[in-house]
């Protein structure tokens, strides 16, 4: 144990903030790595999320993709890669796979098919153990539109005192329980990422110190301009940018939201951990007052952030594969049994990126 971890996640600039992006933004055709920010700007790369359709892949596949991404990107740039299981012996042996091809970190999402008995202690447990046999830090993944799971906060909060458990992504949309894991967490070196650009504002301003965001496939300049509204203090502008990517980010998530509560995501945040490759650029967590914010009521509830939950649920990945294609990147086909977008489904997709400006 002892290991220093990563630390300081936030989005994309450069020299600062690691951007990481769901696989399947990553490549082009050929295997190229393609970014929706300026290649420069981008820290790293997370693989195997839930926009990379890993429970769709075999388990060679998965390594597969994760070593491509790996041969096809610079050392200095950070790889994020999804190595959950539902057994947490298949999850130590993945993510021990995972780190053998290449990845400097490994995203875990929760086991959820006997989701009864998934108590807080039998998910410290299993964390614990794969943690405690990772030779690469471990980032918590809930994600409970997918896995009908929301990893406790109690958990949570137990979990970030492991010294190779480095932060989460939650992917839940709840702002104010993303704010009470960053409170209760305030005192160890853990970070908290928000799982959408649909709440990536919501999320600094309560504490979160990045996002690892689907729609940085397609839009991720605006995403990294996202974030640089928000470390400066430019609430006004950050508001206007952060509307106008709502209905696009919902179009094209994975993740359809609950009121409760092979793609990449970017990651938005910097590193440092000694000996293992991760930038070792890194700023304070940023916290901001929410009296700062202009019209802060009208971005939570996460219902409210989060309008068009009907548009996720019909468009998922196959919506964020079209748009990669009009974007100019590779989105290609699903993996059965997901199909293809309907002309209906394609017309009303387009109509949310055109209504808000960026078709």
């Amino acid at each position: 144990m002892g290991r220093k971890r990563v630390t300081n996640y936030g989005v994309g600039e450069v020299g600062r903030w690691v951007s990481l992006t769901p696989t399947s933004r990553l490549f082009r055709r050929g295997w190229k790595v393609s970014a929706g920010c300026d290649g420069a700007s981008l820290a790293g790369f997370v693989v195997q999320g839930s926009n990379g359709e890993f429970p769709l892949l075999t388990s060679s596949e998965r390594l597969e993709v994760v070593s491509r991404v790996r041969q096809a990107t610079s050392k200095d740039k950070l790889l994020l890669a999804g190595s959950g299981c539902e057994s947490t012996q298949a999850t130590v042996e993945m993510t021990l796979s995972m780190a053998q091809v290449g990845a400097d970190a490994a995203m875990v999402v929760t086991p959820c098919y006997y989701r009864g008995r998934m108590s807080s202690a039998a998910l410290i447990h299993h964390y614990t153990k794969v943690a405690d046999l990772s030779p690469i830090p471990v980032v918590l993944y809930s994600v409970p539109a997918n896995t009908g799971l929301d990893l406790p906060v109690d958990a949570v909060v137990t979990l970030s005192q492991h010294p190779n458990i480095v932060g989460i992504k939650d992917s839940g949309g709840d702002v104010t329980r993303i704010g009470l894991i960053v409170h209760k967490t305030r005192r160890q070196d853990f970070h908290v990422l928000a799982g959408s650009a649909g709440f990536l504002l919501a999320g600094y301003a309560v504490g979160a110190v990045g996002g690892i965001c689907a729609l940085a496939n397609v839009l991720g300049a605006q995403v990294c301009q996202l974030e640089r509204l928000c470390l400066t203090g430019q609430w006004e502008d950050a508001q206007k940018l952060q509307h106008r990517l709502i209905e696009p980010n919902t179009a094209v998530s994975s993740q359809p939201l609950a009121p409760k509560s092979g793609g990449v995501c970017v990651l938005i945040g910097a590193g440092a951990r000694e000996g293992t490759g991760v930038p070792t650029q890194a700023l304070p967590c940023q916290k901001v007052p929410l009296e700062n914010i202009p019209g802060w009521e009208l971005l939570v509830p996460p219902q409210k952030i989060l309008t068009s939950d009907k548009v996720t649920r019909r468009f998922g990945i196959p919506g964020l594969k079209k748009t990669m294609d009009w974007f100019g990147y590779y989105g290609g086909p699903c993996r059965a049994p997901l199909q293809e977008l309907s002309p209906a489904e394609e017309e009303a997709l387009r109509m949310d990126f055109t209504s808000n400006g960026w078709l």
